[in-house]
């Protein structure tokens, strides 16, 4: 007869008496006797199961304590049919396999895909399943990325049904999430924001992972975020429905959430403005579904603090230094960090006693924006000046360059004279001083407004530890300074150096000097005009120098000192400043570039370099032009 292998179900029976008891003892043992050969060579499961299951492995795991007919229905009885019952795990996991069945994969594999994954595939093979705290269990925190990405990081698969994440493995392996995850501390893992059997669709609104429930999916580790979140703008307008309203992955990333301090994070302080907070606010779409200024990213970025963020400052302000983190609110409400009426404490976080003088007035400011008149107009005005004078000054020298160039070789209409001293040492080590001091200025100045140019790139790599080009820059101001102050002195105790600059003084022969020279250029007199021992070319340079170096020290000493400058005066006098600052770098670099070394480079008679501010001696052809003047050594 078959021999049943279940465990046979306990019935109610009377138990023998007292005096029965040596009655069974003895049937039982004859009974043993005449039976014991036949229960030894009863067939059992590994008689015709020999390799599975694998009898420890099976003892080990969390199905250890029960029986093969536990699972395998209909192989209760020994032999049993060829066709045995798949294994139900819903005879004993009801709930988990009715959510799972609602799943995006029990849903795949109801339809007939047999690639979606089943229990075995994520819990490993049902004679050796462990439970999901045991190390060794695939879907153990430390092991379930790597089961997940069985599928999700198979390229075929992934191509396949048309899955829109890359890589997801890769980028939790990066994580914040996975390090603590690695380190014992409870990290999110993917069953935490996707869900263990109720897996779905991200697109799908009982998703975990949908866009309007990310925010309560965070919200189970992050609670205290999550109800900042909530009363912000940004979760107001999601709750309202509207769909491009930023949640917690838009801002932190879906798998590759990083540390805040992590220059690879989106939220970075210098990675936000751009990669975050620019992705919606520079959004011209969004700004206009939503009513949101266009400004916001293009007058920081054109403000020192998005000047210095791009170059790689860690320090200076962000977005979410003004605005909040998480509690971002709009300008409007008295709550909000950018109301009005907290710009003082918010400005002061970083710059101590802002505004206590005078309202700290708008904070976005474009200079090319009407509304902000003093900057709008200075600005104008720089253009002009700018286009005017760097005009004129390429005109002249390709007028004087055309002239020279058409005279015949070896003719010249001066009269050749021995060179003359023409800077004495007192002003050639100021001289040599301020050019090398200048040069540093225009590198480490505008490597703050264009720090994305290879040119700027030395000064940049060091930014985000160092801050080298800031200190760079106010070295060689110092510099500049020390380099006039040297030249002041060098005038009051030289007699014959206050004589050379008495001569800079502007006088009408300067006038008539130009003139000439201008009828010269357009052939309307046969030989240009002799040249004084200073003409209008050095005085108008002399000039423009002290002029500039007055200009550039009064408005950066205001930029360098802006708590004091918040403190004391409106912020639309920085603002001006700051435009002031910018256009007068512009137009003495042009001023250097186009005039001054036309003169000492590329002018024919001093080609290839005037050598006086090495050797004090003009060159020879520089001394041809001049008229005679014995007395004019300076």
């Amino acid at each position: 007869m078959p021999i049943r292998l279940d465990k046979p179900k306990p019935q109610s029976r009377t138990v023998p008496g007292p005096s029965k008891w040596a009655g069974v003892a003895a049937l039982a043992f004859m009974t043993g006797l005449v039976l014991s050969p036949a229960v030894a060579e009863a067939p059992a499961c590994a008689d015709c199961h020999d390799a599975d299951p694998d009898p420890t492995a099976f003892a080990e795991s969390a199905h250890g304590v029960l029986g093969c007919a536990d699972c395998h229905s209909g192989t209760e009885e020994v032999p049993h049919a060829a066709s045995a019952k798949d294994v139900d795990c819903s005879s004993c996991h009801d709930s988990v396999v009715a959510a799972y069945r609602d799943s995006i994969h029990g849903v795949s594999r109801k339809n007939g895909d047999t690639e979606a994954p089943s229990c075995a595939a994520c819990h490993g093979p049902i004679h050796a399943t462990r439970p999901s705290a045991d190390e060794r269990s695939p879907v153990h925190p430390l092991h379930l990325a790597e089961t997940c990405g069985a599928c999700h990081s198979n390229p075929d698969l992934v191509q396949k049904y048309g899955i829109p994440v890359a890589k997801p493995i890769e980028a939790y392996e990066a994580s914040v999430h996975a390090r603590s995850s690695r380190a014992g501390q409870g990290g999110a893992t993917c069953s935490s924001c996707h869900g263990s059997h109720t897996i779905q669709s991200s697109a799908d609104p009982r998703s975990s992972v949908f866009h309007a429930r990310v925010p309560e999916t965070c919200g189970q580790c992050h609670a205290e975020i999550e109800a900042a979140y909530r009363e912000s703008v940004h979760g107001r307008a999601a709750a309202h429905g509207a769909r491009e309203a930023p949640v917690c992955t838009d801002c932190h990333g879906e798998h590759r959430i990083l540390s805040p301090q992590s220059d690879r994070s989106p939220v970075y302080t210098t990675n936000a403005p751009r990669m975050t907070c620019g992705r919606c606010h520079g959004d011209l779409r969004l700004a206009e579904k939503y009513d949101i200024a266009t400004s916001a990213v293009p007058t920081y970025e054109d403000s020192y603090h998005g000047l210095a963020a791009r170059g790689g400052k860690i320090t200076v302000a962000s977005c979410s230094s003004c605005h909040g983190v998480h509690d971002i609110l709009p300008s409007s409400d008295p709550a909000s960090h950018v109301n009005r009426n907290n710009l003082p404490t918010t400005c002061g976080n970083c710059h101590p006693g802002a505004g206590q003088r005078y309202a700290i007035g708008t904070v976005h400011v474009l200079p090319t924006e009407r509304s902000h008149a003093a900057v709008y107009w200075v600005r104008q005005l720089y253009l002009w000046i700018i286009f005017v004078t760097i005009g004129a000054m390429v005109l002249h020298n390709l007028l004087d360059l055309y002239r020279k160039a058409r005279q015949r070789p070896g003719v010249s209409p001066y009269v050749v004279r021995p060179p003359r001293v023409r800077m004495r040492l007192g002003f050639r080590i100021a001289h040599a001083t301020l050019g090398l001091s200048f040069a540093v200025l225009v590198w480490t100045g505008f490597a703050l407004t264009y720090p994305e140019s290879f040119w700027a790139a030395p000064l940049v790599r060091f930014e985000e530890q160092l801050g080298l080009r800031g200190w760079l820059h106010r070295i060689a101001a110092l510099v500049l300074l020390a380099a006039l102050a040297f030249h002041i002195v060098h005038l009051v105790v030289d007699k014959r150096a206050r004589a050379c600059i008495a001569k800079m003084r502007p006088v009408r022969h300067d006038i008539t000097e130009l003139r000439e020279r201008l009828r010269w250029f357009f052939g309307r007199r046969p030989d240009p005009p002799m040249s004084p021992t200073l003409g209008y070319p050095e005085k108008a340079e002399y000039l423009a120098l002290l002029w500039g170096i007055g200009v550039m020290a009064l408005t950066g000493f205001a930029l360098w000192f802006e708590n004091t400058m918040l403190r004391w005066f409106p912020k639309w006098l920085g603002d001006v400043a700051t435009v002031i600052h910018f256009y007068e770098a512009v137009l003495a670099t042009l001023a250097i570039v186009v005039w001054h070394f036309y003169f000492v480079l590329f002018d024919p008679v001093v080609y290839p370099m005037d050598t006086g501010w090495l050797t004090g001696r003009e060159a020879p052809g520089r001394a041809a032009e001049r008229e005679p003047d014995p007395a004019a050594e300076a």
